[in-house]
């Protein structure tokens, strides 16, 4: 009888792996990540959980899974050589984007550089209109000779998108037959299949970035099946998504454009299923790992989601305010803010004297100094190894040893010495500064959109998250902390709170007032029938298939909408009169004004979210994690640690969790199997009744 499933995160650093059984005991597995091939990892730590813990492959009933594989060919570019077919005349969309500056004042910034190569895209004579009506045939001879332009370049993927293709895709299905007779088999996409939705370039460059990655994304995936399969474990193979849903390996492999944030979603979701059993109406979360650190934010138990965002800019995240600075995707998403700054993250001074951190990161291999692999330059894990944050002979529960020494040596001579500051003080310094950081993504997400921090709980987690909380905490003047069990690998176990979902969106481009309900009633049911069609295909039918409508809408003249939700079943006029209300009472929480009841609003698109619902809670209220970092019992339980020049160095007991039933006033440490926590002087920990700790900053 199977009875285990399976979460297994990738990161820069490592590879994390959780087993949950039904009864809620939990196994964990934390190893270094294969860069060169990221299912190796997997595989291998999979495989010596087996060992350790007597599990088989028959035990397994599914494996879920968050990848970076997607964005991370993105941010390298080294996803496939693609070739896009367009309209005559739209070959540079790509190109021309939308001319918005992410940094205003920054006169030498500069665009990244197209996905496709301008030789790669080719046009063809063609013309629908907005209304749908074909103004110009398609040849299908020249769609020929295009393709074989393409081919003779070597492309090794190829992406279709017509204009106005939303409103009719005739021209693209008659494109998509003909490469299915040429060339069977090579990767390829339309945008009407994966976007059919308005808007020229946001169509263009999600079309792309779905092709650019897909041969990508399949390679992997069928390595990493074929890697579980030797191991015996064939049980469904389920991929998170960007926007937190679950969808199979096999339909993650043609939409590989909503897997391309998959990791950094789990944890979110993780921490939105703890902040709704323990009552937490508003947090924060904070997730840092070894090369990035990711903010996003739960209120009232659900997550907000963005339905566009950038990848491969910088900072990431959704905001209306700040684009422009990567590859625009326009699916749905949670909404998080990400920035370059991980235990990893390289320490070094700049031509001007000043100290800098990141973004270039050491990643798993050399890795930091402590890491004793080779690695050359100074990193935040070695500032907090010299100021006695992390344990100074290992990590890991002892399966990572490190070089204290080494850290000590090459800071002092690469970042104390120059700077003329004191060892201690030097690593202080970064540390501040690596904080200072990802600060910017907590105010992305919460002061950046109309939210006071303060009045948040800040859930910390990540291999680093629990160890920066308490400061980061203090700056913002938050008071409280959280930190789940197991925070190292919280992604991973975040997956396992995730369920099936599948979003669905349609161009309807119509006034409110004029609109004609049985057309709108039929393309919503024609989009209803199809998503439960996919849920009936995974298992989920009856009550366990669950629909959720909504519609994006704007005032007559604007260039941007907001989502609102649509009501259920036939919609009347009552139905769409509410929907004018719920988009005014939008419109002034989000701009904080709204206008007179005679100004027209368009409806633009119609949304659905489908979601697969199991017949029982994917996780028990309690789970006991299997691992836990021991402490030596009495004064040898302590280490010297350097809290700054306010508190200089401190005596500070070395804690497990367990050691938090009662109130611990700071400072302390609390080290564990995949995470280390810092509770600072002025503050105290405890354990909540979920084994999460509360940290109450004074």
């Amino acid at each position: 009888m199977a009875r285990f499933r399976v979460g297994v995160d990738i990161g820069g650093t490592f590879t994390d792996i959780v087993f949950l059984d039904d009864d809620g005991a939990v196994h964990t597995k934390k190893v270094s990540s294969s860069v060169d091939d990221y299912a190796r990892a997997i595989v291998e730590g999979v495989r010596e959980l087996f060992r350790e813990t007597g599990v088989s492959g028959n035990d397994v009933s599914e494996v879920l899974h968050g990848t970076t594989v997607a964005s991370n060919a993105i941010l390298e570019l080294r996803g496939a050589r693609t070739g896009l077919i367009t309209t005559k005349g739209f070959r540079d969309v790509l190109e021309i984007r939308r001319l918005r500056m992410p940094r205003l004042y920054d006169i030498a910034w500069q665009k990244p550089a197209p996905l496709v190569e301008r030789r790669l895209r080719m046009e063809v004579a063609e013309r629908i209109t907005a209304r749908g009506e074909v103004e110009i045939p398609l040849d299908p001879v020249e769609v020929e000779r295009v393709l074989e332009r393409l081919l003779a370049e070597g492309i090794e993927a190829l992406a279709v998108c017509l204009l106005n293709s939303y409103a009719n895709p005739v021209h693209e299905q008659r494109i998509k037959a003909i490469v299915d007779r040429r060339v069977p088999g090579m990767p390829f996409c339309i945008s009407t299949d994966v976007l059919p939705e308005i808007r020229e370039y946001e169509r263009s460059s999600t079309t792309v970035i779905n092709a650019y990655v897909m041969p990508v994304v399949q390679r992997y995936l069928r390595t990493l099946r074929g890697g579980l399969g030797e191991i015996g474990v064939t049980t469904p193979l389920l991929i998170i998504q960007s926007n937190g849903g679950l969808m199979t390996a096999e339909a993650a492999s043609r939409t590989p454009m909503h897997i391309i944030e998959s990791g950094p979603a789990a944890g979110v979701i993780g921490a939105q299923a703890l902040a709704r059993r323990t009552g937490m109406a508003k947090i924060i979360t904070f997730d840092m790992g070894g090369t990035t650190a990711k903010a996003s934010i739960v209120e009232d138990g659900e997550v907000n989601r963005a339905t566009e965002y950038s990848v491969g800019g910088g900072i990431m995240h959704g905001s209306r305010l700040l684009s422009g600075s990567g590859y625009q995707l326009r699916v749905p998403a949670i909404d998080l803010a990400e920035v370059g700054a991980g235990g990893g993250s390289i320490v070094w001074i700049d031509t001007g004297g000043s100290v800098q951190v990141g973004p270039r990161s050491a990643g798993a291999y050399p890795g930091p100094l402590c890491y004793d692999l080779g690695g050359t330059e100074p990193t935040i894990t070695d500032a907090n190894v010299i100021l006695g944050y992390l344990n100074p002979s290992h990590l890991v529960g002892g399966a990572l040893k490190l070089n204290a020494a080494r850290s000590q040596e090459v800071f002092q001579a690469r970042i104390a010495r120059p700077l003329g500051l004191g060892l201690a003080d030097a690593a202080y310094g970064a540390h501040l500064i690596a904080a200072s950081n990802m600060i910017r993504a907590i105010k992305a997400v919460s002061s950046e959109r109309g939210r006071d921090p303060r009045e948040y709980a800040l859930f910390a987690f990540g291999g680093n998250g629990p160890l920066f909380a308490a400061g980061m905490a203090r700056q913002l003047d938050m008071t409280r902390i959280v930190v789940p069990p197991a925070p190292g690998l919280f992604s991973s176990f975040g997956l396992l709170y995730g369920e099936v979902e599948h979003h669905y969106v349609k161009t309807y481009r119509r006034a409110t007032r004029t609109l004609e309900l049985g057309e709108l009633n039929g393309i919503v049911a024609t989009m209803e029938a199809e998503a439960l069609a996919q849920l009936a295909s995974e298992g989920f039918t009856g009550p366990s298939a669950r629909l959720r409508r909504s519609a994006d809408l704007c005032y007559q003249g604007q260039s941007f909408e907001l989502t609102v939700p649509l009501a259920v079943g036939q919609l009347d006029p009552p139905a769409i009169s509410e929907l004018e209300h719920a988009f005014g009472r939008e419109h002034e929480r989000v701009y904080g004004h709204r206008a007179g009841p005679d100004e027209p609003v368009q409806l633009v698109s119609l949304r659905l979210v489908a979601q697969g619902i199991p017949d029982r809670p994917r996780v028990p209220d309690r789970v006991v994690v299997d691992r836990h970092q021991p402490a030596a019992a009495g004064e040898s339980a302590r280490r010297e640690v350097y809290f700054g020049p306010e508190h200089g160095w401190r005596q500070t007991p070395i804690l497990r969790r367990a050691d938090l039933e009662d109130v611990v006033a700071g400072p302390a440490i609390v080290e564990e199997y995949d995470a280390t926590c810092l509770i600072p002087p002025t503050a105290a920990g405890r354990l909540d009744t979920y084994g999460n700790i509360v940290i109450e900053l004074q």
